[in-house]
């Protein structure tokens, strides 16, 4: 029986982005571990027939000798495992499982970036000094013999290509994630009071104060709406927003802020339009696509990721980051146009059963185990 081992940060996004393709993985006759940061999901894995080894690995530490021993112990799992392939998830397992692989010597290793984060979308003086570091990092890692990586959107295949960082017969590019749409289904828009919805991690970067601005902004004009942020901060991110002024927001009114939640199909229901205006280079947003799911017309960023769920004027609005007056424009756009809400409700549906189903998702990753594994 092959072996398969997931190296990914955190448990919570294993069990939201993953589980399922794992699940699929050890129906088609795998064994299947996962090494990761675990907080409060271990239980869900086991369930699942996933074995799971605990990881005492930080995303923001940047301590050299933290990450030293965090190394060392990747290297010894990958030695104790010696998996016949290493999904590794976002750019610390790529870059410390891409190291430990070298030491396993039949490891091949499967490199995953649902988009390309804060180190090559950021203008921080911390990001421009990492670029070309983790650059040099990603062309040696991600051109060796027995690697592949998969990529989400067509914007981060071409950086990778014209960048010289990896060549086309080592990466495959693969539509995010994918969503279950027999539990993301259409309904009907809920009766009352227009609600417009940010479902994601409260991240800067994830436009929520754009958000907030733009909810002052179409409430000055006399509109009644309500603006909703479901999520919570993420204290590993050093862009969360702080609990108090999630808070503050939620106490003025402005908006309201119902935090982390577990039955997102059911938080669709109740709203009427879906907003994420995503500062930063995304994969393909997983919320967004299972918002297309439930028939929610869209109104995001026009940023790598974000456009390819989202085609303008057809399933959705695109606009121009960080632009909180042309985001109140588009939000208002569909506030005032039930029947375009329910056209483009309806054409992103047809979009996500066409292209990013769970199901097809797990079908072109499997796909990319099985000729891994030919001699």
């Amino acid at each position: 029986m092959p072996k398969l081992l997931f190296f990914i940060t955190e448990d919570w996004y294993f069990c939201s982005h993953r589980l399922q393709l794992a699940a699929a993985a050890k129906k088609a006759g795998y064994d299947v571990a996962i090494l990761t940061h675990l907080h409060a999901h271990r239980e869900i894995i086991e369930a699942a027939g996933i074995r799971v080894i605990p990881l005492d690995l930080q995303r923001r530490s940047l301590n050299p000798i933290k990450e030293l021993k965090t190394l060392l112990s990747v290297i010894r799992v990958y030695r104790a495992e010696k998996p016949d392939i290493v999904h590794q998830v976002a750019m610390k397992p790529v870059l410390y499982g891409s190291i430990a692989a070298l030491f396993t010597g039949r490891c091949r290793v499967v490199n995953a970036l649902a988009g390309l984060g804060f180190i090559f979308s950021s203008d921080q003086v911390k990001a421009k000094l990492l670029r070309p570091i983790i650059s040099a990092s990603l062309r040696f890692f991600l051109g060796y013999k027995g690697s592949r990586l998969i990529l989400q959107n067509p914007d981060d295949l071409k950086l990778f290509l014209t960048s010289g960082l990896i060549s086309p017969e080592h990466v495959s590019l693969i539509p995010g994630s994918g969503v279950d749409v027999s539990q993301y289904t259409v309904t009907e828009e809920p009766s009352g009071i227009i609600t417009i919805l940010l479902a994601s991690r409260m991240l800067w970067d994830k436009g929520v104060g754009e958000f907030v601005k733009a909810a002052e902004l179409i409430k000055k004009r006399g509109i009644t709406a309500r603006f909703v942020l479901v999520g919570d901060g993420d204290v590993e991110n050093p862009k969360s927003i702080s609990e108090e002024t999630l808070n503050h927001w939620n106490e003025s009114g402005l908006v309201e802020w119902w935090g982390k939640r577990n039955d997102m199909p059911q938080v669709f229901v109740q709203s009427h339009l879906v907003c994420l205006p995503s500062t930063y280079g995304e994969g393909i947003p997983k919320v967004l696509i299972e918002a297309a799911a439930c028939g929610r017309p869209i109104v995001t960023t026009d940023m790598p990721g974000c456009r390819e769920i989202v085609r303008h004027k057809l399933n959705g609005l695109l606009v121009p980051p960080k632009d909180a007056a042309a985001l109140a424009d588009a939000i208002n756009l569909l506030i005032e146009n039930p029947e375009l809400r329910r056209e483009m409700g309806a054409k992103g549906r047809e979009m996500v059963v066409r292209e990013f189903t769970q199901e097809i998702v797990i079908e072109q990753t499997l796909a990319v185990y099985k000729e891994m594994m030919k001699p």
